[in-house]
């Protein structure tokens, strides 16, 4: 049986859980495999939690670079972020050895440089496990949805944003009592903005859209609002209107661009996304042959995460080849990306205005100005910040031409808050 030798850096929540399954289902991996594949290194600095994993002393070091300088096979790089961690993939890959990363940070920011690494030494990068924890959606764009033309890319990819909104909706709980509970429960770290802002989807997006449409897409590259203004009223307002709020990412293309957003959006309540609920995520993936498939599972979390690392680890010891498509491989690889102003969609604008007559018509008027045609409206009675919401959907319009309405709409004396709005994904 072939050997395949492993180090791992950063033994953190998944690095722990990835030497567990190295060490407990050590038989499993090789009777599916044919390989047998060896825990050589660990590197952290936190050397007695490593031993209390049942990894050998002589197998833990406290420096990432001496696994890279090491006789392993696959470097494992678990210690996040974009600045030491991208060190360390570099030289991995410079001194010939395959890695396997969760680190959507790195590959969202980084990914052309380090595929184009990877390239010119021979060797590989898999990353299943930067994108929704345990759901093999890396492997399914680049392997089972191999033939088809990728149309449309819908996700819920951030289990804490959509455990909060899912609070708020069954709860009637504003942003921040949802928040204190996702703390509570330990889904949202202390400072919780990659999460609620909308910037760990974002990453992941990117990930998504590069594979998906053979171009590197940056985290730069793609439109980002959060979830902090959502209120209740809102919820209560979408569901009138027949929808839910979910913090999506979308990547679609569009003659011959790709739009490229994470946002909160409104989902009709019979979409199979408006279903996923809690720490759950889910990432719809439409073909031009296959059709809409669906991907459903928990997003994070060791043992997903880690479960999703380790068959990284068994695909390169089988020599499955490399996680990304081979046009994305090349330095240079690039494809045009959507301006935020280019996007269409409906919406749902929610103004806050005085109680008294006039103030709709108002409104419709500037709406009507920028050629904006209204679907539905509703106004009550409801204390709001010193005025009454008003709120609306529109059928299809420029996000461009919708901002410069609301500006407008903003000025008059009637409205007392900047206006909200949300994106509608029918």
């Amino acid at each position: 049986m072939d050997s395949v030798k492993v180090g791992i850096i950063g033994c953190g929540t998944v690095g722990s859980g990835v030497v567990k399954i190295l060490l407990q289902n050590r038989d499993v991996i090789e009777e599916r495999t044919g390989k047998k594949i060896e825990l050589s290194m660990v590197a952290d600095r936190d050397v007695e939690k490593v031993k209390k994993l049942g990894v050998p002393e002589n197998f833990i070091v406290n420096d990432g670079f001496k696994v890279v300088e090491s006789d392993v096979d696959i470097v494992v790089e678990l210690i996040g972020g974009t600045t030491v961690a991208k060190d360390i993939v570099k030289s991995a890959l410079e001194n010939g050895k395959h890695v396997v990363s969760a680190n959507k940070a790195l590959f969202a920011s980084y990914g052309e440089e380090l595929f184009s690494t990877a390239f010119e030494n021979g060797v590989s990068i898999r990353f299943e496990a930067s994108v929704g924890g345990g759901i093999p959606v890396i492997k399914a764009l680049n392997e089972g949805l191999v033939a088809n033309r990728i149309e449309k890319i819908l996700g819920i990819i951030n289990g804490t944003a959509n455990f909060i909104l899912t609070e708020m909706t069954t709860r009637g709980i504003s942003f921040e009592e949802a928040l204190k509970i996702a703390g509570e429960k330990g889904y949202a770290e202390a400072d919780p903005s990659l999460d609620v802002d909308g910037i760990d989807a974002a990453h992941k997006i990117a990930i998504l859209a590069s594979i998906a449409y053979g171009g590197w897409v940056t985290i730069d590259d793609v439109y980002v609002k959060g979830i902090r203004d959502i209120t209740p009223l809102d919820i209560d307002f979408a569901h009138e209107f027949g929808y839910r709020i979910k913090l999506l990412a979308v990547a679609k293309p569009d003659n011959g661009k790709v739009e490229v957003r994470v946002h909160p959006a409104m989902l009709p309540e019979d979409h199979i996304l408006s279903s996923v609920d809690g720490v759950f995520n889910a990432c719809l993936i439409e073909g031009d042959f296959v059709g809409p498939t669906l991907y459903y599972g928990m997003g994070a979390g060791q043992r997903p995460t880690a479960s999703a690392v380790v068959a990284d680890i068994a695909d390169i010891a089988c020599g499955r080849g490399s996680s990304v498509p081979v046009s994305l491989l090349k330095k240079g690889a690039k494809i045009p990306v959507k301006r935020p102003g280019e996007f269409v969609s409906s919406f749902y604008l929610r103004f806050t205005a005085v109680d008294k007559p006039g103030v709709l018509a108002k409104i419709s008027s500037i709406l009507g100005k920028y050629d904006i045609s209204i679907k539905m409206a509703l106004q009550k009675s409801i204390a709001l910040n010193g005025g009454v919401p008003v709120v609306m959907t529109t059928h299809e319009a420029s996000f461009e031409t919708v901002k410069a309405a609301i500006a407008e709409i903003d000025k008059l004396d009637v409205i007392v808050k900047p206006t909200f709005l949300c994106m509608i994904e029918e």
